[in-house]
């Protein structure tokens, strides 16, 4: 089945409209709080200017090195969010957002099984390649291998990008079968994926830049220290959180149109 990214996007917004206090609830406790918090007590260091190029990296690993004990539970967290978003968006059994909390749960292993096998195989697989052709000594073939790895990890992630609402929505326990079932979905709509969801994290960076514009201009006029601080982290932690959820809401929309209607689906709609 070819996607109709049009018909997911219309049927996204839809799932969130019709959801919007459960889906609001679970996306400020899982993406907008923990996100504020980052930004508030781990706030990234700006580079200095004279800096150099092996400096500005330095800073950043140091940065991520320091906040990785704080990074990990955050981003399980998010990952239990995201799987009780899904949970909420199209479940059968239609959860209530306690209901949803305990179906993420259960369905976290299989999901995080799934990536670390995905992580696995590019990076064992890639990180081989990218050696042998280093050995060569011809930096153009290790140039030319990293760049290969790269394309090979981005096909490899638009095609395994339903497994998460596979997990959390068809109730798949198996990785494998997961990541199976997610690139049997996505068989054929890889550029299809790639403009809608490029399309979509472009949309949502210039509404990002807008709000800075708009909002976060005018606040640094009127305000400085940690209220200016706790103003743009608010603003930019709200942003990321109705980012994440319509995003998770569109990948739970291919699913379903690349998926066709369920047994239950169809039941329902002649009851």
């Amino acid at each position: 089945m070819k996607l109709d990214s049009n018909r997911a996007w219309k049927e996204a917004s839809r799932n969130v409209s019709r959801n919007r206090d459960p889906l609001a609830a679970v996306a400020g406790v899982f993406f907008m709080l923990p996100q504020l918090a980052l930004s508030l007590f781990f706030p990234q260091p700006e580079p200095t200017a004279g800096m150099s190029e092996q400096q500005i990296v330095e800073l950043v690993q140091g940065y991520y090195l320091s906040t990785l004990p704080v990074l990990i539970p955050m981003l399980l967290l998010q990952t239990l969010g995201t799987l009780a978003l899904l949970s909420l968006l199209g479940h059968p059994s239609r959860p209530t957002v306690g209901g949803a909390l305990k179906l993420s749960l259960a369905n976290l292993p299989t999901y995080l099984g799934a990536q670390i096998l995905l992580g696995l195989a590019i990076g064992l697989g890639g990180g081989l390649l990218v050696a042998l052709l280093t050995l060569t000594g011809v930096a153009a073939l290790a140039v030319a291998g990293l760049l290969l790895v790269v394309i090979v990890a981005v096909g490899a992630g638009l095609r395994m990008s339903l497994s998460a609402p596979v997990v959390a929505i068809e109730g798949e326990r198996s990785p494998i079968r997961a990541l199976q079932r997610s690139w049997q979905l996505t068989a054929g709509n890889s550029w299809r994926l790639l403009a809608f969801y490029a399309l979509f994290f472009m949309a949502a960076l210039v509404i990002q830049m807008l709000a800075g514009i708009v909002v976060g201009i005018p606040l640094a006029m009127v305000a400085d220290g940690f209220v200016l601080l706790l103003g743009t982290a608010l603003i930019s932690s709200l942003i990321n959180a109705i980012v994440v959820l319509y995003f998770v809401a569109i990948i739970g929309a291919v699913r379903d149109q690349l998926a066709g209607p369920s047994v239950e689906q169809e039941r329902r709609t002649f009851d």
